[in-house]
């Protein structure tokens, strides 16, 4: 049986690319960048790649980017993107909660809904975040906003 996070994203990769919350996809990879220095050897982990906006504007600037998510519409979508704009990201189909990574990634971001705020328990969105954590090289950075949480 699936969860209602999986039901949720199962027919919307078309529709997520006009979100609105979407638009900002250019001024935040300059953040990313700027944080990790612009440093073009730099590994980057996109938690919750959804459609794979981030990762793939990351890789078009040069940058070594993994994507995982849960659903296999989104990376669908997202590797059709891929193809469409001639860039390379490894994406994979992995649940945050059980990640394999392990000091490997300088960068991990996790922007909107990537998969942190979705789970039903603090455990697992603490589970998320320890993964997330675990996956940083030492003095790695970890990016999170949520813009739909209340102030």
């Amino acid at each position: 049986m699936k969860q209602w996070y999986e039901e949720l994203f199962e027919n919307y990769a078309m529709k997520y690319d006009n979100e609105v919350y979407v638009h900002g996809t250019i001024g935040e990879c300059d953040f990313f960048e700027k944080e990790i220095g612009y440093n073009k050897s730099a590994r980057i982990l996109d938690i919750g790649c959804g459609t794979g906006r981030h990762s793939i504007e990351l890789a078009k600037r040069g940058y070594n980017v993994v994507g995982i998510d849960q659903s296999e519409s989104l990376l669908k979508r997202a590797k059709e993107k891929t193809s469409e704009q001639k860039v390379q990201v490894d994406f994979q189909k992995q649940d945050a909660r059980d990640l394999p990574f392990l000091h490997e990634f300088n960068l991990v971001i996790m922007i909107c809904e990537g998969a942190f705020s979705l789970m039903e328990t603090d455990e697992m969105n603490f589970q998320i975040l320890k993964n997330a954590a675990n996956a940083l090289l030492p003095k790695g950075k970890l990016v999170s906003v949520h813009p739909f949480s209340s102030n």
